[in-house]
């Protein structure tokens, strides 16, 4: 049986018999090695390097590890071997995985490998294929036991014995009726723990399914959240197309969560692993946020242009003004990250916008309440009492205003149908930032009567 090593030891050892060209050696290592470690070295390695590597591996271990990488990786990947092993691992590729892959592939490479496939492959992908991007369809599997409610458990289990290499997941079977319809489920521990005369229909449990038009989010975290190992996928009559498994619905909520993670930070999400990422996609993925936020800042500027005569009668404000505007950004951002994970888990909807509103209005108040009271104690005994008014009513005033606003733009997002991580902190600092400061200002001239 294989080991695990030490990852940075094995990192090192295969770039330096790549450096010395010692093919022979570099083999005897990667075939010692197992499988996971050869996929977490492979998406730090250069894409000729990576290719190098990779014929190196035996042909069962070489699809399990080909299995196991990021669609971009064996996109990179593809590029670089031949056509007859592309064809191989292509044709040994899971119906649902080998779609991930073609999403990531060149338009005029998909069809290449497509018509390499044998009969059978290349229709189970064209189901897979034929469903839109993002819904379940695209990423459930065809490949799956079935089983119907008059057959007996020893009916079921020969069923399953004949078709158990063909199937990609056999711990859920559906269940039909004579139309196909999913009419409940049976695991594969019900049917082990059965009297093997016993009719499917007194052991099976209700089925819980998900429309192959639907999210892919959506019914992953359907799966995920029930506990399930799979999920029937039904067309628009309920009839059975496939079976959404655990670990397909996990890749898909990992994706999402790192796309909501990269954007809610102001860059645009990478898609691949970092080392595997090209500088100037890097460049691609961060520079035009970092112009909008630019762009931004200025409303900054024109309201300190405003006060200049404010900031010139009393220059103590200034200093202030770096702890308000964070503090207002940071707010925002929280509520922001809050309510976009809420709306991800199904927790909070669109239509949920006025209880958001009230609840984000009393937290940022109370965040206020904490905050000013510290602010207007501590500035209070440092410079002047009024000058701690100052500083404690912005801190109520713009933690209120940066929560309220910061929960309730996510929901705008999804009303209008754009990605609520897009108008989540990057959007709502910039905002903050100036709304705070014309808060600031409009206080300080209150209070000190300039």
């Amino acid at each position: 049986m294989k080991e695990t090593v030490d990852q940075r030891e094995l990192e090192s050892r295969i770039l330096k018999l790549l450096a010395d060209e010692d093919l022979k050696e570099l083999g005897h290592t990667v075939q010692d090695v197992a499988p996971e470690d050869i996929v977490l070295t492979l998406e730090r390695l250069t894409e000729n390097q990576r290719a190098i590597v990779f014929r190196l591996l035996h042909k069962d271990e070489a699809l399990e590890v080909f299995e196991a990488l990021d669609p971009s990786v064996q996109s990179d990947l593809v590029h670089g071997l031949r056509d007859t092993e592309v064809a191989e691992l292509f044709e040994g590729l899971d119906p649902d995985d080998r779609v991930w892959l073609l999403d990531e592939l060149p338009a005029t490479l998909a069809p290449k490998l497509l018509l390499g496939l044998s009969d059978r492959e290349k229709r189970l992908t064209a189901v897979v294929l034929g469903y839109p991007q993002d819904s379940v369809g695209r990423r459930m599997t065809p490949e799956y036991v079935t089983t119907r409610m008059d057959y007996t458990v020893a009916d079921t289990m020969v069923r399953l014995r004949d078709r158990i290499d063909d199937a990609e997941t056999i711990y859920l079977l559906p269940v039909l009726d004579d139309a196909r319809h999913v009419a409940g489920v049976v695991s594969l521990r019900d049917l082990i723990a059965a009297n093997p005369d016993d009719v499917i229909a007194n052991i099976m449990s209700e089925a819980q399914s998900v429309r192959a038009s639907d999210d892919a989010e959506h019914a992953a975290r359907k799966l995920t959240e029930a506990g399930f190992v799979a999920i029937p996928v039904v067309d628009s009559e309920r009839r059975l197309v496939g079976l959404l498994t655990f670990d397909d619905a996990m890749r898909i909520i990992e994706n999402e969560e790192s796309e909501d993670s990269a954007r809610q930070g102001g860059v645009e999400p990478l898609r691949r692993p970092y080392f595997a990422t090209p500088i100037m996609q890097l460049v691609r993925s961060r520079v035009v946020w970092l112009l909008v936020l630019a762009v931004g800042a200025t409303l900054t500027v024109q309201v300190l242009d405003v006060f200049e005569g404010t900031l010139a009668e009393v220059t103590v404000l200034a200093l202030f003004v770096p702890l308000l505007i964070g503090t207002g950004g940071n707010t925002g951002n929280q509520a922001a990250t809050t309510v976009t994970r809420a709306l991800a888990l199904g927790d909070v909807r669109a239509r949920d916008l006025a209880r958001v509103l009230g609840r984000e209005a009393r937290v940022g108040l109370m965040l206020g309440l904490l905050l000013g009271t510290l602010g207007l104690v501590l500035a209070g005994f440092v410079y002047s009492w009024q000058i701690g008014a100052v500083i404690g009513l912005t801190l109520v005033a713009i933690c209120t205003v940066a929560a309220t606003i910061g929960g309730i733009m996510p929901l705008i997002a999804r009303w209008v149908k754009v990605d609520p991580a897009v108008f989540s902190n990057p959007f709502i600092s910039t905002f903050v930032d100036a709304s705070g400061l014309i808060i600031y200002f409009l206080i300080a001239r209150a209070i000190l009567g300039l």
